[in-house]
């Protein structure tokens, strides 16, 4: 690989010599294998030979496969199970999973291990028919074999299960309820056994874990019930015998106080009724009694038959009265008798309709009395029905406590028989769908094809690497020799002069070596610059800017003001950014004017930006708000000055605008309160102009700057000017300030505009990071009618 870093060394001779170190090619490779091939063929056939022996001297096994259908939807043949069913595909999965893990647990091999009886069996650690011989030969000469101790036994059987688990792959067919049960041994018919006796055992255990379960919760369950019972009729004892001392004695629908308070209430209305009935034909008779007219005219006496009788006999005196006064004269004794008896017929039926009067006021008196004494007894039982009432309470209670007791108890009673009738159910939907057979064919080792096939393979690929191994240690040997005289030259292989060379042996050198080689080779070094380039050196191009009537909108100030506790800026009257277009060229040039601010502030948490214009013009202030409102748009926290103490532009429509009030940084002011800082809806703060003179003003703008900084909250400060002609306190001010963009008005010469800002700056022209054509100021300035306004 080159390396661009190192010299170029012509006088190299033995470079042409290192080329056979790279190895064999192909051909090479080639060659060599077909002038080995005998040799590889020969150990090829002793590798197949070989791998067929060691396949003949291994033990063969042969497995055998039963299939099992697991299904987690177990047989609902009652309403309610002990375990609850899985109903997503993903929980039956689990529970096949949990099952195939079943199948190989400790409790279903030691029951194979019991009926296969492995723990005797030599392939499964048992001591086979040694131990028999044993007993037999210790039988014949009278001695009986030592029993096994339980930890003996205890081992065998722990050894047995560890090689039958090791016998024992379960596979679970994927997306399916079967699982594939594979048993090896050494004996054919043996793997089918015990593969089918691993089935039986699972199936069994299934069954025995399920009643063992069901068994379990009834023991649990009748355990409880005679707690229950006890607690269920203490709470209906002591419910019966409130009932009795607080006398709720009734039907099941309502008690027999409300029932007569009902009925008392009831006749209480029917009484009153009455009462107001006999009042109002009382009234009815002594008003007819005192008026002039007929006293007899109402229901009663117009009803009774004695008043008809005596008016009719009255209606004929008088009319004899009247006949006999035409004839006889006033002082005649017929005449006389008559009129004596009108007046006995009137007299008569007068004293009738007092009768009725005083009858009235008897039912009157007997009307209310029996009022008042349904109202007594009414008022008895409420007094009665307010105390059964707060007793009541008490009732309710009682009565809550002991039907949660009753429907507690005949749950528990209801539950412990099903779990009782479960014990003799089998739930399960597990079984069989496939025993296993003797199989026909080894699983173990492969065909001795195979074997003869690797083994062949083998020998070839190990005889080749062999040859090939030999052949390039061989042949490195000779080629390192006479690479040690090809170095010796070196020294002597240079022919460039001294001052050429140096710069090469620098560059090879190391880091720390570089400062002797240049204070060494002092022409190398590069020339000085000039006296007038050091002492000024190249200003940077500012950045140009077109604020346009595109980029604007205009709005009619406090007419269309919001309304809100905080100053809207975009309700100032002045035309301000459109809503909406974060991507056009002005936007884009303040960022970048902002980004060299940054730069030039050299690591400032908040640098400080100055707008001049050229004279007193509202469009500076007009521009330099727009720019404030581009980087708050942007997210920035700006503060925003009013530097100009000639025209207070901005102090002026600020707070004219809205409420002015001092926010968590009321200290942030220029000398006065009325110049504190006021915060805005549009994130940003704007700091008005003070009234003090022009020095004592900018003095109270670098603390308020100083303040500003050191409390952290902003990321950006914006001077609005200051104005020109610039004064002392001015030109300090500008020496603070970060950056300074220039405003110029497209209505007046440019050049001669940037000019007179350039010698307005002075040696702060430095500082100068762009220029904002305005073009709004002579639309501004100008009256126009027909204009769209937002």
């Amino acid at each position: 690989m080159l390396d661009y870093n190192q010299p170029i060394d012509l006088a190299r001779p033995e470079a042409p010599q290192q080329r056979p170190q790279t190895g064999f090619n192909v051909l090479e490779l080639v060659n060599l294998l077909w002038r080995r091939k005998i040799a590889i063929a020969a150990a090829a056939l002793l590798g197949a030979t070989l791998a067929v022996t060691a396949g003949k001297s291994l033990t063969p096994r042969y497995t055998a496969t039963a299939q099992l259908y697991v299904d987690p939807r177990e047989l609902q043949l009652v309403d309610r199970e002990l375990t609850p069913r899985a109903q997503d595909v993903s929980g039956m999965s689990m529970v096949v999973e949990s099952q195939a893990r079943l199948i190989t647990s400790n409790s279903v091999l030691l029951q194979v291990i019991q009926q296969a009886n492995l723990d005797k069996d030599p392939e499964f650690g048992g001591g086979g028919d040694g131990n028999s011989l044993m007993s037999s030969l210790l039988g014949l000469i009278g001695l009986q074999p030592r029993a096994p101790s339980a930890a003996e036994k205890k081992e065998v059987q722990l050894a047995a299960l560890e090689a039958l688990n090791r016998h024992i792959t379960i596979r679970k067919t994927e997306k399916s309820f079967i699982v594939d049960i594979e048993v090896w041994s050494t004996d054919p018919a043996k793997a089918a056994m015990l593969a089918n006796t691993l089935t039986s055992a699972y199936l069994m255990e299934s069954r025995n874990s399920q009643a063992s379960a069901a068994r379990r919760a009834t023991n649990d369950l009748s355990g409880r019930l005679k707690e229950l019972r006890e607690r269920l009729r203490n709470a209906e004892t002591v419910l019966a015998t409130y009932k009795a001392q607080n006398n709720f004695v009734g039907t099941q629908d309502a008690l027999i106080s409300d029932q007569q308070l009902s009925a008392s209430n009831q006749r209480l209305s029917a009484a009153r009724a009455a009462t107001m009935d006999a009042q109002a034909r009382l009234d009815q008779i002594e008003a007819s009694r005192r008026t002039t007219a007929d006293a007899g005219a109402n229901t009663e006496t117009l009803q009774s038959p004695t008043i008809a009788n005596l008016r009719a006999q009255y209606a004929d005196a008088r009319k004899k009265y009247a006949e006999q006064a035409g004839e006889l004269g006033p002082r005649h004794p017929a005449l006389r008798q008559t009129e004596k008896q009108v007046e006995d017929l009137k007299r008569t039926i007068n004293e009738e309709i007092d009768r009725f009067a005083q009858s009235a006021k008897n039912d009157l008196t007997r009307a209310r009395d029996f009022e008042a004494s349904l109202n007594r007894a009414l008022e008895a039982q409420k007094r009665q029905s307010v105390q059964l009432s707060q007793a009541a309470v008490r009732l309710r209670e009682l009565e809550r406590e002991a039907d949660a007791s009753r429907d507690v108890y005949q749950s528990f009673l209801k539950r412990s028989r099903e779990t009782e009738e479960q014990e003799t159910l089998n739930t399960s939907a597990a079984r069989i769908i496939g025993e296993a057979t003797v199989p026909q064919r080894r699983s173990f080792p492969p065909a001795m094809s195979m074997f003869a096939m690797i083994g062949f393979t083998v020998g070839a690929i190990a005889a080749a690497s062999w040859f090939v191994a030999a052949e390039l240690l061989l042949a490195g040997a000779p080629a390192s020799a006479p690479a040690r005289p090809n170095r010796t030259p070196a020294p002597q292989a240079p022919r460039t002069p001294e001052t050429s060379r140096a710069p090469e042996t620098a560059r090879a050198e190391q880091d720390s070596r570089i400062p002797e080689v240049v204070s060494a080779l002092p022409e190398l070094a590069a020339p000085p610059l000039q006296p007038s380039i050091a002492e000024k050196p190249l200003i940077e191009k500012p950045l140009i800017a077109r604020l346009q009537e595109a980029d604007v909108i205009h709005t009619l100030g406090a007419i269309l003001a919001t309304g809100g506790d905080g100053v809207d800026l975009t309700r100032l009257g002045w035309p301000t950014l459109r809503p909406g277009f974060p991507l056009t060229t002005l936007l884009n040039a303040w960022r970048d004017m902002r980004t060299a601010v940054t730069r030039r502030a050299g690591g400032k948490a908040m640098p400080v930006i100055a707008l001049v214009g050229a004279g007193e013009t509202t469009g500076r202030s007009v521009t330099a708000l727009n720019f404030a409102l581009a980087a708050a748009r942007d997210g920035a926290r700006v503060l925003m000055i009013d530097a100009d103490h000639q025209a207070h532009s901005l102090s002026n429509k600020v707070n004219r605008s809205g409420k002015v009030e001092p926010s968590k940084l009321g200290w942030l002011s220029i000398g006065s309160k009325a110049a504190r800082e006021i915060k805005t809806v549009n994130g940003i703060s704007v700091l008005p102009a003070g009234e003090n003179d022009a020095g004592k003003a900018t003095e109270a703008i670098r603390k308020a700057i100083t303040q500003a900084r050191s409390a952290g909250g902003y990321d950006l400060v914006i001077l609005d000017g200051p104005a020109a002609p610039l004064t002392a306190g001015s030109r300090k001010l500008l020496d603070d300030v970060d950056a300074v963009v220039a405003v110029l008005p497209t209505s007046l010469d440019i050049n001669d505009g940037l000019e007179e800002i350039l010698n307005t700056l002075g040696r702060a022209e430095r500082k100068l990071v762009g220029v904002v054509l305005d073009e709004l100021t002579p639309m501004a300035q100008a009256r126009q009618r027909g204009r769209q306004y937002a």
